[in-house]
């Protein structure tokens, strides 16, 4: 657990601008904006809301989330 939490506190010593993140409670985006204790994601087109930086999650990998968007095209609407 202790590792865990280290390296979880080391990737958010280590966010950039341009970094695609998931915050704790499952919102997608792309930093713009860093300050000591504030990120500032861009969630959709202009759309921009500001999250604590420990509720960032996680990175998003450029390539899961190009595949996702071409998989939920060929998913059949109900």
């Amino acid at each position: 657990q202790q590792k865990q939490a280290k390296a979880h506190q080391q990737f958010l010593n280590d966010l950039k601008t341009g970094n695609k993140v998931i915050t704790k409670g499952g919102v997608h985006g792309v930093i713009t904006g860093i300050t000591d204790t504030v990120v500032t994601l861009e969630i959709a087109k202009d759309v921009r809301i500001k999250v604590s930086r420990d509720a960032i999650g996680g990175a998003l990998a450029k390539e899961t989330t190009e595949k996702d968007k071409k998989d939920t095209k060929k998913l059949p609407k109900s």
